[in-house]
C-alpha cells in the first residue's frame, strides 16, 4: 500500500510534492528524463518526505510551499545515494525491477545519480535558508561517509556493532534526521522542541535499517523488492550476522566469516539456519523495537502540550510501521 493511501491527510501533500519532483527532474538532456522516468515509475516507500511533511504539519506549518520543495529535496538526495549505491553493490534488483545501472548501464546511473544531487542543492538554494542548507550540506556529506565506512567494513568479518551501527547512523540514519529536523524548522520551533524532531528522525532510521538488514535473511524476494541475501553476497557484514559470530558456536564462526570474506552466498542455508539457532534475527528485531521506543519518547517531548491530531497519531504509528513491516 502506497504512503498517501496510508497516510490520507497528506494525500494533497503528496501530490504536490510528487508535482515537484517530476517539475524539477526534467532535463534539456533525454537520457536525464529517460532514467529520471523510470527511477520515479520505480515507486519507493517516500519515507524521508513523509517525516518532513508530517512534523511540519504536526507543528502547524501554514507557510508557502517550502515543505513540498524540501520534501523534494530529501528525496533527491536519497535517490541520488541510490543511484550510487546500486553501482557500487553492483544490485540487479530494486523496488521489484532492474536497478537504473542494470537497465542504462553503470555509466549513465552515476552520472544521472550527480545531476539528481546538484539538482537537490539548486532547489535548497531557492529556499534562500541559510540553516536549511546547512543541515541538508552536512548530512549530505555525513552519508557519504557512511558509503566509504560501508566500504571499509565489506568482507571484514571482524567488523564489531559499533562500526556497524555508525554505519547505519551515518548512510541511513542521517537523513531520517535531516527530514524530520527541517520539518520542525520550518516552523520556528525551539531549539529543544527541534532537536527532539532531530531525534525521532535518527532513531526511526536506525530502527527501519536494523529491520531491513533483518529481512535480508528473512524477507521474500517478491514483498522487500530485491534479492534475499543481497548482503551476505555482497560480504556485508550486517547484525545478523555480526551476532552470530558473537555467540555461535566455532563452526557456526567459520561459516559466517569465510561466507564475509568470499562475498559469498553458496551456503546460504546454512547460515539462515545459524542465525536462527542463535536467535540473531530476535536480537536485531529487538534492538530496532529499542530504537523505535526511543522514537516515541523523542516524539512526545516534540508535541508536548499540542493537541492531538492525525499527524502526531501518523508519527507514532510509523514507529510501530517501522519495526513490524515485511517489506
Amino acid at each position: 500500500m502506497k504512503l498517501a493511501e496510508l497516510f490520507p491527510m497528506l494525500a494533497r501533500d503528496f501530490d504536490d510534492t510528487d508535482r515537484v519532483i517530476r517539475q524539477s527532474l526534467a532535463s534539456e538532456v533525454a537520457l536525464v528524463n529517460t532514467i529520471a522516468d523510470y527511477i520515479i515509475g520505480s515507486g519507493g516507500k517516500r519515507l524521508r518526505p513523509l517525516l518532513l511533511l508530517l512534523i511540519a504539519r504536526a507543528l502547524g506549518y501554514q507557510g508557502p510551499g517550502h515543505h513540498h520543495r524540501l520534501a523534494a529535496v530529501v528525496e533527491f538526495i536519497h535517490t541520488a545515494t541510490l543511484l550510487h549505491d546500486d553501482v557500487v553493490d553492483d544490485s540487479a534488483l530494486r523496488r521489484g525491477r532492474q536497478t537504473a545501472n542494470s537497465a542504462f548501464g553503470n555509466p549513465a546511473a552515476v552520472l544521472v545519480g550527480d545531476f539528481v544531487y546538484s539538482r537537490a542543492f539548486q532547489m535548497m538554494v531557492s529556499v534562500d535558508n541559510m540553516r536549511v542548507m546547512r543541515v541538508l550540506a552536512d548530512a549530505t556529506n555525513v552519508i557519504a561517509e557512511g558509503e566509504v565506512l560501508q566500504l571499509i567494513n565489506c568482507n571484514d568479518p571482524d567488523t564489531n556493532e559499533a562500526r556497524y551501527l555508525q554505519v547505519i547512523r551515518f548512510k541511513t540514519a542521517k537523513l531520517f534526521e535531516a527530514a524530520a529536523r527541517l520539518g520542525a524548522m520550518l516552523c520556528e520551533v525551539s531549539a529543544e522542541a527541534e532537536e527532539a524532531a532531530a531525534a525521532y528522525g535518527r532513531h526511526l532510521g536506525t530502527a527501519f535499517q536494523l529491520v531491513d538488514d533483518v529481512l535480508d535473511y528473512s524477507g521474500d524476494t517478491a514483498e522487500i523488492g530485491k534479492n534475499v541475501g543481497d548482503d551476505l553476497r555482497e560480504g556485508k557484514p550486517t547484525l545478523p550476522l555480526i551476532h552470530v559470530m558473537a555467540v555461535g558456536t566455532p563452526a557456526d564462526r567459520e561459516l559466517v566469516r569465510q561466507a564475509i570474506v568470499q562475498g559469498d552466498a553458496g551456503r546460504f542455508d546454512d547460515i539462515i539456519e545459524a542465525i536462527r539457532r542463535t536467535g540473531s534475527l530476535d536480537y536485531a528485531r529487538a534492538m530496532a523495537r529499542s530504537e523505535a521506543a526511543l522514537a516515541r519518547d523523542a516524539v512526545s517531548r516534540l508535541l508536548a502540550g499540542l493537541p492531538a491530531g492525525d499527524c502526531s497519531e501518523a508519527l507514532l504509528r510509523l514507529t510501530e510501521m517501522a519495526v513490524e513491516r515485511a517489506s
